[in-house]
């Protein structure tokens, strides 16, 4: 498709007109630019010139053919949301990773592909003190949050603290720098693990700390903590301010393996919740039993079945599946769209089982 023909209807339409998640609707790439030596940021446009509505800390579910199986991945946007005549996700490269080398070695400027979105509950706080926490590929979220204080001037006080393995693994560093001298209201600190490439560093290396924190972020305990990036640094910068007296319910995480979102009282179905069922896997030949307080997913890993997932809360649907026969309780979080459950697909990462099933997997 001509990139032109992505805009080619903008004069036309309302600009009121969004991009509707629940139509199938083309996104086209409209802009690849290198970010660091394993980083891209792609750039895509509605192929019929509409407007796209998220906010800040979102992503977009693609999906994607690749090879004989249909893949689906969950990608944070990058940009601004006042910008929204298009949107980025800012992909890493990483070893042996199918999904983010294939965005990386075949998508260029005219690429089309679908996308469901945008997604998340990871939403950037109105409270007017932050800390925002990242290390490595989760800066992206984040990033958006940034971007759309820096297009919108509001008075937040802003900390951005980014961690990464090198000086050369900052993302968006040079446009960070830009941003902190510009806004008077933003501090940034980068640490880097190690100082690799680049032997003047001119500030502190290692990993996050106590003591390092009460140095950064004195006031810590009077800021909404926003943090994305790795389980293990979550884990850390959590500890980190609890320690140092951020209440629970101002620190606020999100990674890429699973959501973070609101707890969600769900229907149980109490009369097939003490009862066995099997559910079979056609593709793979095997059969589990599942009860019907039980995830179908959860126990299909427990017993070596090979199904795709990523978030487990019924958000990113990459574990996506036909159902050929049988009934489910599923309680989805937008990972679905309806359309979908009306073809016969369903999440077995959110679904109990309400009768025997087969599964097309």
């Amino acid at each position: 498709m001509d990139i032109k023909s992505a805009f080619a209807s903008v004069d036309q339409i309302e600009k009121t007109e969004f991009w509707n998640r629940d139509l199938d609707e083309d996104l086209v790439c409209i802009d690849v630019h290198q970010e660091t030596h394993d980083v891209k940021t792609f750039t895509f446009a509605s192929s019929l010139g509409k407007r796209f509505a998220f906010k800040a800390g979102q992503y977009f579910l693609f999906d994607l053919e690749i090879g004989a199986e249909p893949e689906s991945r969950c990608y944070s946007i990058s940009s601004s949301p006042q910008r929204t005549n298009a949107f980025s996700v800012t992909v890493k490269r990483v070893p042996g990773g199918k999904i983010s080398n294939w965005f990386h070695d075949n998508v260029t400027a005219g690429s089309t592909m679908k996308g469901n979105g945008p997604l998340g509950h990871f939403i950037r706080s109105n409270a007017k003190k932050l800390l925002l926490l990242s290390g490595g590929s989760g800066i992206t979220p984040v990033m958006s949050m940034i971007r759309e204080l820096a297009d919108t001037f509001e008075p937040i006080d802003v900390v951005f603290m980014h961690a990464a393995r090198s000086p050369k693994d900052l993302i968006f560093r040079e446009e960070l720098a830009c941003l902190a001298n510009k806004g008077k209201q933003l501090r940034l600190h980068f640490l880097p693990e190690i100082t690799a490439g680049e032997a003047h560093w001119p500030g502190l290396t290692g990993r996050i700390s106590a003591d390092y924190m009460k140095l950064a972020v004195p006031d810590i305990a009077e800021r909404v903590v926003m943090c994305c990036g790795p389980a293990p640094f979550m884990a850390a910068a959590r500890g980190i301010a609890a320690e140092l007296g951020v209440p629970s319910s101002n620190y606020i995480e999100e990674s890429f393996d699973a959501a973070v979102i609101d707890d969600i009282d769900l229907p149980v179905v109490q009369e097939a919740a003490t009862r066995m069922f099997t559910v079979e896997f056609a593709k793979q030949v095997r059969k589990i039993d599942v009860s019907g307080e039980q995830t179908i997913l959860s126990c299909a890993k427990k017993a070596g079945v090979k199904l795709p997932s990523s978030c487990s809360n019924g958000v990113c649907g990459t574990c996506k599946s036909k159902l050929v026969t049988g009934s489910v309780d599923m309680n989805h979080n937008g990972g679905i769209r309806q359309r979908e459950i009306d073809a016969g697909l369903f999440l077995p990462c959110c679904s109990k089982p309400l009768s025997d099933l087969v599964v097309d997997r």
